[in-house]
């Protein structure tokens, strides 16, 4: 559905904070399906549990709030530009039920909850294979920053 080229053109995140490789299912207005490969070169991995590396929870609250952002700006037919910013401004009932480790492909789901004064409510959940690894509700909105 969306490579990693047409991400970079939707999203402002660069190396080391893109969290997102590809988008393999996209249901406008509705929900997306996207990939984040987890691999030991990532810059984390070499002081979070160096014998026994962990991608940071925090970070893969990133991973779904990127992976939202993608969708709100194809439900509003929007690219972000030098004038707009899509911040993440909430979250609620984050819950992580395992480690996700170098090697991992962690698949990121997430479905639009409701849009109320430009805040946008979604739920996430991060699995790798048929485990869930974190599931959460994220909120964003759109800035105007020029």
């Amino acid at each position: 559905m969306m490579d990693i080229h047409a991400i970079l053109k939707q999203l402002p995140h660069r190396y080391p904070f893109l969290l997102v490789d590809k988008v393999i299912e996209l249901e406008s207005n509705t929900r997306i399906k996207a990939i984040k490969n987890v691999t030991f070169n990532e810059p984390y991995f070499g002081g979070h549990f160096p014998g026994r590396p962990v991608m940071p929870g925090v970070l893969i609250l990133e991973a779904l709030a990127q992976a939202a952002g993608l969708l709100a700006f194809d439900a509003m037919g929007k690219v972000p530009d030098e004038n707009n910013i899509y911040y993440f401004v909430g979250i609620d009932g984050a819950r992580f039920k395992r480690p996700v480790e170098p090697g991992d492909q962690l698949v990121l789901t997430i479905t639009i909850d409701r849009v109320r004064g430009g805040i946008w409510k979604f739920k996430g959940v991060a699995s790798v294979g048929d485990e869930v690894a974190c599931e959460a509700e994220l909120m964003c909105t759109m800035r105007s920053v020029g």
